[in-house]
């Protein structure tokens, strides 16, 4: 399936998705507020890194390999069986820790222990959650974009449903329940998907690890718990330092920024994950590579230009319609967000070569690297532009990434290249 297909399939489970993001953050906005927006932001985080500990991180190798062997389905079942296991074991293993400590990890997350239960309810529903998502890369790889739509689908309306109700009812405590359990609620119906499927059998899913094929997942699991340390700590971090240098509220308006910024880029990064990392995972001549990051710069680069172009110009009329005028305030971090986040897609078209070429060195460096500036840049520039530096470093980082990705990326393809060419 061609890029312009795939996008157009991906299109319609984005549109929904994004209404129902939309509907959800007024939701949010009028019963949690700015500052609750704080907390669902940490908690969100937390969910980020915790997932791909316990198991997660195997998923982009899953969506990889899968395509890598697409005409061989006997390696491509050892690669499922092989995540599959890795994936159920360490769900437990953490389900186990999360429901021990759920106490303390209350005080870390919110500062306080009221919220002590909605670790449990996520423990419980920990390998719901994990399951759902490598069910979600095998169909990625597979390239059954039809099913992969519906599934998306269906979890944009079970978090509406199932958030628009709990928060509506019980405020910021039903809000983070729901965060805890709608995506493993999906599994059924990703799971029903999948059995409908000549090529699957929940068997597939289970079994003997096998350990050549556990050493290359190995290499995949490592960026992508890098990546989970890394991205979602930084937030953390500059969250905790909105909080203290401002108050939780300016720190809410940050995280209801963040949350636009995904809900217009959507169509964008989706298509990236869906289309790109099989794509690129099935190529080998440079050149072809070329041609393909080539056409990610020609659709996909101005579509996120002209999103963000149309948000900045439409942000007094956006923040009161999908917020409340409570987060007016955070006008001041339109301009610079939307070119960062156009930046940032810039970066992330050449950023795939590395997940789609296992450039395991280069990512884990990178991402350490840019976590850091991102913290470090945030503290200097509201020091010097007040609360609109947190998105003018936002900018000023992908810039530098960009440049990074242009320099190395291809240096590496090239030397892989010779080295295969001797």
């Amino acid at each position: 399936m061609n890029l312009l297909k795939t996008s157009v399939l991906n299109g319609v489970a984005v549109l929904i998705k994004t209404a129902t993001m939309f509907l959800l953050n007024k939701i949010l906005a009028v019963y949690v507020g700015p500052a609750g927006y704080a907390a669902i932001g940490q908690f969100q985080n937390f969910i980020q890194m915790i997932t791909t500990f316990a198991g997660s991180a195997v998923n982009t190798a899953v969506i990889k390999y899968t395509a890598e062997y697409h005409e061989d389905e006997k390696k491509q079942r050892a690669v499922w069986k092989t995540a599959g296991s890795i994936v159920s074991i360490f769900s437990f293993i953490f389900t186990f820790l999360v429901f021990t400590f759920h106490q303390q990890l209350s005080f870390w997350i919110f500062k306080t222990g009221d919220y002590g239960s909605i670790l449990i309810w996520f423990a419980v529903f920990l390998i719901f959650f994990n399951l759902n998502a490598l069910l979600l890369a095998i169909l990625n790889g597979k390239k059954e974009i039809l099913k992969l739509v519906v599934a998306n689908i269906a979890g944009s309306l079970f978090s509406l449903v199932i958030t628009g109700l709990l928060a509506v009812n019980f405020g910021l405590y039903g809000a983070l329940v729901a965060l805890s359990i709608y995506q493993s609620l999906n599994f059924i119906v990703t799971l029903f998907l999948s059995c409908r499927s000549e090529w699957f059998n929940f068997s597939y899913i289970w079994g003997r690890i096998d350990p050549e094929i556990a050493k290359k997942i190995a290499a995949f699991a490592a960026m992508a718990l890098v990546s989970a340390i890394c991205v979602p700590l930084s937030q953390i971090v500059i969250r905790g330092y909105l909080v203290h240098e401002y108050n939780a509220v300016y720190a809410g308006y940050w995280e209801a920024m963040i949350r636009l910024s995904a809900a217009y880029l959507m169509l964008v990064t989706t298509t990236l994950s869906v289309y790109y990392l099989p794509r690129l995972s099935e190529l080998t001549n440079i050149q072809e590579i070329k041609k393909e990051v080539y056409l990610g710069y020609k659709f996909i680069f101005p579509l996120a230009a002209l999103g963000g172009t149309a948000v900045y110009l439409l942000k007094d009329w956006i923040i009161p319609l999908l917020f409340s005028a409570a987060f007016l305030p955070m006008r001041e971090l339109f301009l610079w967000q939307m070119i960062g986040d156009s930046l940032k897609i810039g970066s992330w078209i050449l950023a795939y070569l590395m997940l789609g070429k296992a450039m395991t060195k280069l990512f884990i460096s990178t991402e350490i690297i840019f976590a850091c500036s991102s913290v470090a840049l945030t503290y200097l520039c509201t020091q010097y532009f007040g609360f609109k530096g947190v998105s003018i470093a936002h900018l000023v980082n992908y810039a530098l990434y960009w440049s990074v990705m242009g320099y190395f990326v291809f240096d590496v393809l090239k030397d892989r290249e010779n080295s295969f060419g001797k």
